[in-house]
């Protein structure tokens, strides 16, 4: 089985915000800036479980992509990445389920560990699902010029 290549681990692991695009219900591609997290083995975004159009588009169709393309949330970096995978939206225990991320969502983002500690005055904002995504193919772009055909690896279905 084909791999993620280590470049691309490293863009996810640094980037503080990667764009999130899911297909509406008519087709068209919806794009949303999320922060991406990786375990070693899938990515992770969360959202607000309210009114979440994009967790609606998800249920409706699971194929999606995850970017990272802004140099100033990877450090500078000009190297890019475009995984494309299925994501499934995991809500059933919105207001603690999420807290399995906070190791890898802390390291990444601090700040949460301050938003945490005013977890009365924010309510709505830790009533959060997790979007789990099994990475399908990852398109890297090591010198990050889009003009010229990224390096493509295809991972391997899971049996159904």
């Amino acid at each position: 089985m084909a791999t993620i290549p280590a470049p691309a681990i490293e863009l996810l692991e640094a980037a503080l915000v990667a764009e999130l695009t899911v297909v509406d219900p008519t087709g068209r591609p919806v794009t949303y800036p999320l922060i991406p997290l990786w375990d070693g083995e899938r990515v992770y975004m969360t959202s607000s479980t309210l009114f979440s159009r994009k967790l609606e588009h998800i249920a409706h169709d699971p194929h999606v992509s995850v970017s990272v393309t802004d140099p100033v949330s990877v450090g500078g970096r000009e190297d890019r990445v475009t995984i494309q995978g299925d994501a499934r939206v995991i809500d059933d225990d919105p207001h603690g389920g999420w807290e399995r991320l906070l190791p890898i969502w802390s390291a990444k983002e601090p700040a949460i560990v301050s938003f945490l500690k005013a977890r009365v005055a924010l309510p709505l904002f830790f009533e959060r699902a997790l979007i789990e995504i099994t990475p399908r193919r990852v398109l890297y772009w090591p010198s990050g010029d889009a003009s010229v055909a990224p390096q493509v690896v295809e991972l391997a279905k899971q049996a159904a």
